[in-house]
């Protein structure tokens, strides 16, 4: 069955792995150019944390996914655990925010940190129980996870001079 054989989807995982990792190292040289801005503006730090988990996660789920020989229920848990810790991290509340945030500022945050994490988190729990559509949340998963973390790099590299 493809949607629960990580072997099937190994090019994805591998190209998935190869990009993420190369757009982490090109975040931090996005952030590294202007640091000085995005350390002295209130919630722009947590979202260049943001971005980096991001891809960190799709650079390891890609990597659990490529592990030879393991079962469909050690992947699903290696899985879960791995997109339980992301939900943690990403979807904790927004703490550093403007004085009064616009509707608009906030509904993208959200916006880009459920679009990002919750495909991840419904792929691994559906691996893990053998029902509901498996790899292919978390394929679409990977997908969001990075336009999300590139959408939050746009706005540290190009916005912030705005």
């Amino acid at each position: 069955m493809y949607a629960y054989d990580p072997s099937e989807w190994s090019d994805l995982f591998v190209a998935a792995a190869g990009a993420s990792a190369a757009l982490a190292g090109l975040l931090f040289v996005a952030v590294s150019i202007n640091l000085e801005q995005i350390i002295g503006s209130k919630g722009l730090p947590e979202r260049a944390l943001e971005a980096v988990i991001l891809l960190v996660a799709v650079l390891v789920v890609s990597i659990a996914c490529l592990i030879p020989g393991q079962s469909q229920g050690v992947l699903g848990v290696e899985l879960f655990a791995i997109t339980a810790l992301l939900g943690f991290a990403v979807l904790k509340p927004i703490r550093a925010v403007p004085a009064e945030p616009p509707r608009g500022w906030l509904v993208s945050r959200w916006a880009l940190r459920l679009t990002g994490t919750l495909p991840l988190i419904v792929g691994a729990i559906s691996v893990m129980i053998g029902d509901g559509g498996g790899l292919y949340w978390i394929a679409a998963g990977i997908v969001f996870a990075t336009v999300s973390a590139i959408a939050n790099a746009w706005v540290l590299l190009v916005e912030i001079l705005r």
